[in-house]
């Protein structure tokens, strides 16, 4: 998903969530977010060698996607990781793009 450059954006995007609050704001089970992890769908990170898992704005992102396509289309967890995956592509595409067309002057 393309995103403006707001101050709100580039405070997402230094925000890190534990466990708890991440399946308070996506709207999901504990469970959903471990069994995707096992299976590599999600990448939880460690902020230090002690620490539990932490989510920041683009894993939010990518829970909510692959829960919103895991529901509406009842996709299995590996075709919504896809298509969430092909999301942030075209995004970045689209971004790339852009810079291109204004280095053109368009």
């Amino acid at each position: 998903m393309m995103r403006s450059n707001t101050p709100v954006d580039a405070l997402l995007d230094e925000l890190w969530l534990d466990l708890d609050q991440l399946c308070r704001v996506a709207g999901v089970p504990a469970p959903w977010v471990r069994q995707r992890a096992a299976e590599g769908l999600l990448e939880p990170r460690p902020l230090g060698p002690h620490d539990d898992w932490r989510f920041d704005a683009a894993a939010l992102r990518r829970v909510r996607c692959m829960q919103r396509i895991e529901r509406d289309f009842d996709a299995v967890p590996e075709l919504a990781a896809l298509v969430a995956d092909l999301e942030d592509e075209i995004a970045r595409l689209r971004a790339e793009l852009a810079g291109i067309r204004r280095g053109l002057g368009r």
